[in-house]
């Protein structure tokens, strides 16, 4: 007789695989966030996003090509293409073809090329030639998401807004701190836990700490500031 889903749901898992860990349900205390990030602004006071940039309008550039691609590998092809076309007129002047050029060892160059010339053009025609700091105007740009919205409205113009990357998503996931199924959860749960005064600078430490860190496969918790305060189950200390 077929087994039952009752009777399916009390199965042990299969020999040699191992049932997944459930992360703590318990949440994190007031006391525990502030703490955290306290430790975070004593280790790095001012820390610095890792795009190469020379402006507000490079900053744009630089995000734009980062997506699903490394900050190392957008800095090897942003030198050379900002010396030659750093402002939105020598961009659009610069065109599509040998935009791609400077950028083709960058994943999907070809359609973050388009999108460059095309919020080029719209700046200059739009904004007078500089990049907006007002969210809808950014998000309204081609290429430009609410990520993309959020890292220029911090860098460059010093607003207390959480960028949500895949380390980032993963800290907050991993450590229980923010957990959320997609990035804007964990984006509004972060807004809505962290404390005022460490807002600002709250996304480079989770995306630094993500990425030399809490790493996807070998995460280095012995070496980690917050591992007492952590809720993942898997953690090594």
């Amino acid at each position: 007789m077929p087994a039952t889903k009752k009777q399916n749901r009390g199965k042990r898992p299969a020999p040699g695989k191992k049932p997944r860990p459930k992360s703590s349900s318990r949440a994190w205390t007031k006391a525990e966030i502030e703490e955290a990030f306290t430790r975070f602004a004593r280790a790095n006071p001012e820390p610095k996003g890792e795009l190469l940039h020379a402006d507000p309008y490079t900053l744009l550039v630089a995000v734009v090509l980062s997506a699903q691609a490394t900050d190392a590998g957008v800095n090897k092809a942003t030198p050379a293409l900002f010396a030659t076309a750093g402002t939105p007129e020598k961009m659009v002047a610069l065109g599509e073809d040998r935009l791609r050029d400077y950028i083709k060892t960058i994943g999907l160059y070809r359609g973050k090329a388009k999108n460059i010339i095309a919020l080029s053009k719209i700046l200059l025609a739009e904004h007078s030639g500089k990049v907006p700091g007002i969210r809808e105007a950014l998000e309204a740009l081609p290429g430009v998401g609410r990520k993309t919205a959020n890292v220029v409205l911090n860098i460059a113009f010093g607003e207390p807004t959480i960028a949500v990357d895949t380390h980032l998503f993963r800290v907050a996931n991993r450590t229980g701190l923010a957990p959320g199924k997609n990035p804007l959860e964990v984006e509004l749960g972060l807004l809505e836990r962290v404390p005022e005064r460490f807002k600002r600078h709250a996304h480079h430490w989770l995306i630094l700490h993500g990425r030399y860190v809490c790493k996807a496969r070998a995460p280095e918790c012995p070496r980690c500031l917050i591992n007492d305060l952590c809720r993942w189950p898997e953690k090594t200390v």
